[in-house]
């Protein structure tokens, strides 16, 4: 069970930065310290993977790849393998609010590439070690966004026939062609792996524990469908018969069609979950915790027709349930995991989340929602286990201050009168909603950064079932002012989540 603790939910490409977007640069290492100084544990980011249309890290080409654009590009020019100049050269957009995600595209690859071509990485140890290291899926991705460059982006699913399925003589074919934009693609994954250890490493030394991010499902546009179909509901043209989505709900009159291919959960489990197993085996790698999104889809998972343009049509199936995760458990130990609760759950939901040990999510925001009285007392803060998760907000949730102000005037009132608070300015309730997370019985608390910043909806990381406008915000240092610092450092003490073991590593390195 984790202990009593706080953190802050930061996107990595949130972080303030000199090139368009949040890297693994200078900034990452201070925002640890900040992080430190505020008495937290744990920093949460969202999902690692190379994102590809609509830009969310939930749809990723690779389950297994970090994302080229955390790379540091400062760190690269102290290699020596681009220069200052070349980088202030190019153009990452002008606001830096906000991440231009066009921009950084035709910005930061040709710089990569200039990189690559400069690295001599062909002759360094460390990356042949890596790739011999991780071979077992960084060919396949490398190879895949290789011919997907030669495509001109197309998703897979409409490349030449030989290629879309793997006929030997093509892959062999693609490999000689390509084999340098293949050779780039797996530099790039061994700089991002090189520097996110470092990262981590001094998180660590620093007290701070990483909460990472895994989606259920795979993009269906991404190496894990292409090269291991078998694993899911394709047909002969290793076309979907069904895609995954949530039902229509109070939020949704249509639901929401995600569009990911499901699971063939039968051969999953004649495989002993081999494959899942290996891939939370890698996510244990790469952070402290982990937290498993849509949970609920292990127990039952909505299926939708492939081609039907809303979720309406979708009904339930059947999933692997506790008998997944006692495969893995007995296959990899107990890891610290946070189960992703959320949406609409059932008693069976409840009950596994219960019996595989996991804390589950409690969303303050979910609590005073008059449309859903059915699971709302589920997130009211008197009814919590210690064993759970409270976040303000995630990053699909409005902010604290956009939530107050789009509610209806009977459950901001019902929120008042839960607080015993009719005397703060609305304008300035959010910080009361925060004390209520802090001093509740779950052992941890996370906090979205923006819900901290007192920020309206202008700055929410997603706003789900939309496209275009979402995973842009982009924080600045005089947001993160020392004031601020302090501030969270008193609520985190008050409420009793210091983190000790970080300030008693500091006075035994000071002896």
């Amino acid at each position: 069970m984790m202990e009593r603790a706080a953190g802050i939910l930061f996107p990595i490409t949130s972080l303030p930065s000199k090139y368009g977007i949040g890297c693994f640069s200078q900034s990452a290492y201070d925002f640890i310290d900040w992080l430190k100084e505020a008495g937290q544990t744990y920093w949460q980011v969202l999902p690692f993977g190379p994102t590809s249309y609509g830009d969310s890290p939930y749809q990723s080409f690779s389950t297994y790849a970090g994302n080229p654009y955390f790379i540091s590009l400062d760190d690269l020019i102290a290699e020596g393998v681009l220069t200052q100049e070349e980088v202030n050269h190019a153009d990452f957009g002008s606001d830096p609010a906000d991440i231009n995600y066009k921009k950084i595209y035709e910005a930061r690859y040709p710089l990569l590439r200039m990189a690559y071509q400069r690295s001599k990485v062909s002759s360094n140890q460390a990356y042949q070690d890596y790739v011999d290291e991780n071979s077992w899926w960084l060919k396949d991705y490398a190879l895949f966004m290789a011919v997907k460059g030669r495509f001109h982006g197309l998703p897979w699913t409409e490349w030449a026939e030989d290629i879309r399925l793997r006929y030997s003589y093509a892959m062999d074919y693609y490999r000689r062609e390509l084999y340098f934009d293949i050779e780039f693609h797996m530099y790039m994954q061994f700089k991002v792996n090189q520097q996110w250890n470092k990262l981590k490493a001094y998180a660590h030394q620093n007290g701070i524990r990483i909460i990472g991010d895994i989606p259920i499902y795979v993009s269906m546009d991404s190496a894990d469908a292409w090269a291991n179909p078998e694993l899911f509901q394709l047909d002969k043209d290793n076309l979907p018969t069904a895609v995954a989505g949530c039902p229509p709900d109070g939020f949704s009159a249509t639901g929401q069609l995600w569009g990911n291919p499901l699971y063939r959960w039968d051969y999953h489990k004649k495989t002993g979950y081999q494959w899942w197993i290996t891939r939370l085996w890698y996510s244990f790698q790469l952070y402290d915790v982990l937290r498993i999104d849509h949970f609920r889809g292990f127990d039952e998972y909505f299926s939708i027709p492939y081609g039907d343009t809303t979720a309406i049509n979708g009904h339930w199936e059947k999933g692997p349930g506790l008998d997944l995760f006692r495969k893995v458990e007995e296959t990899l130990g107990k890891h610290p995991v946070i189960a992703e609760d959320l949406g609409y759950v059932t008693d069976s939901v409840r009950q596994m989340v219960v019996d595989s040990g996991f804390p589950g999510m409690k969303v303050l925001e979910f609590a005073f929602d008059s449309r859903d009285t059915g699971s709302a007392n589920d997130y009211l803060p008197h009814n919590y286990t210690e064993n759970c998760v409270v976040y303000t907000g995630t990053h699909d949730n409005e902010t604290l201050v956009g939530w107050m102000g789009s509610i209806l005037p009977e459950e901001l009132e019902t929120a008042r009168n839960y607080l015993c608070d009719h005397y703060t300015p609305t304008e300035e309730l959010y910080q009361s909603f925060i004390a209520l997370a802090m001093r509740s019985r779950a052992k941890t608390c996370i906090v979205p950064i923006q819900d901290y910043l007192g920020l309206d909806n202008t700055c929410r990381t997603n706003k789900p079932s939309t496209v275009g406008g979402n995973w842009r915000w982009r924080a600045s240092w005089d947001q993160l002012s020392d004031d601020l610092r302090d501030e969270i450092l008193a609520l985190t003490k008050r409420y009793g989540r210091m983190n000790w073991k970080a300030v008693e590593a500091e006075e035994e390195e000071a002896l």
